[in-house]
This record gives C-alpha cells, structure tokens and sequence, in this order.
C-alpha cells in the first residue's frame, strides 16, 4: 500500500465527511467549499490508480462507500427540497400570468 495512495483515499474520506456535515448545515458557501474538496479528492483517487491494484486500498476505499452514499442521499434530499419549494413558489407566484419557472 503506498503512502500517496493511502493518503488520497483518507482525503477522500475527510471530503465527504465534510460535504455530510456541510449538507446538513444547508449553508450553500459551506456545500460548495466541501463539493469542491470532494471533486479534488476524488480526482486525486483517480488519478492515483494505486487502489486498482492494491486490495488494501480497495478495501479501504469500499470502507467509504456508506458515507459516500450517506452524502449522495442528502444531497438528493437537498435537492427535492428545491423542486419542491420552487414548485411552491411557481404555484404561489402565478396570477394567470407566465409562470415564474419552466416546465421540463
């Protein structure tokens, strides 16, 4: 297991803990600090390739998978909580006049 690969793989680790507590603050600057961390890390995994060859880094990396998939569920709950409010707003916003968002 290499130091480079071991020390990414943490990284990433760090970032989608970040990105977890940050989504649940709902402050957008903090989001998109931590989402930027999470792109960085992420990039540095890849371009690493340590892990595909290495089981110890991969066992690691499959370590992260439930916070990984924790954050891809709050950010999908962030996200419906959007459409809904936008929907609400476009509703609560229209007096037979255009509509205030578009249609898909």
């Amino acid at each position: 297991m290499t130091k480079a690969g071991v020390a990414s793989v943490d990284a990433l680790g760090e970032a989608f803990g970040e990105l977890r507590r940050a989504l649940d603050t709902h402050d957008a600057a903090a989001i998109h600090a931590a989402t930027r961390k999470v792109e960085a890390a992420t990039s540095a995994v890849q371009a690493q390739g340590a892990w595909k060859m290495d089981p110890e880094l991969r066992e690691k990396l499959q370590a992260l998978v439930p916070m990984i998939e924790s954050a891809r569920v709050r950010v999908n709950l962030a996200t419906d909580n959007v459409r809904q409010r936008l929907s609400m707003l476009a509703e609560n916003g229209t007096q037979g006049a255009t509509g205030l968002t578009y249609g898909r």
